[in-house]
């Protein structure tokens, strides 16, 4: 792990998607952990991911979960199966369905950047 608050968020804010990836058996993983999900090893390292991915499932938000998303109201939250294969929640263009290949990019909200998928080129 590198010595930033957190590898993910940093990413976001550079532009870049990251996730982790277990060094002895190569799996990947989006949350931050201390040991690989899939054999424990503890050699992890962070990786940047190209941003290509497929949607495995959509849903539109009507109801803000707090007061710094009312304005995004609606919006779409979609679960993304990465090319490098881990998975991740993010914002979504409007329309954006199950089976539709994205790109991820990042937009500015509330003086973060977050996730958020548009049509793959």
């Amino acid at each position: 792990m590198t010595d930033s608050l957190h590898p993910f968020t940093d990413g976001l804010a550079r532009g870049q998607l990251r996730y982790q990836q277990c060094e002895d058996c190569g799996a990947p993983q989006t949350l931050s952990r201390l040991a690989c999900t899939a054999c424990g090893s503890q050699r992890l390292a962070w990786r940047e991911a190209s941003g290509r991915g497929t949607v495995l499932a959509a849903s539109v938000v009507s109801r803000a979960p707090s007061d710094a998303f009312r304005p995004l109201v609606p919006y779409t939250l979609v679960l993304v199966e990465l090319a490098e294969g881990p998975r991740v929640v993010g914002h979504a263009l409007p329309g954006t369905g199950i089976g539709d290949r994205v790109q991820a990019g990042t937009f500015a909200h509330e003086r973060r950047n977050l996730l958020r998928f548009a049509p793959a080129a």
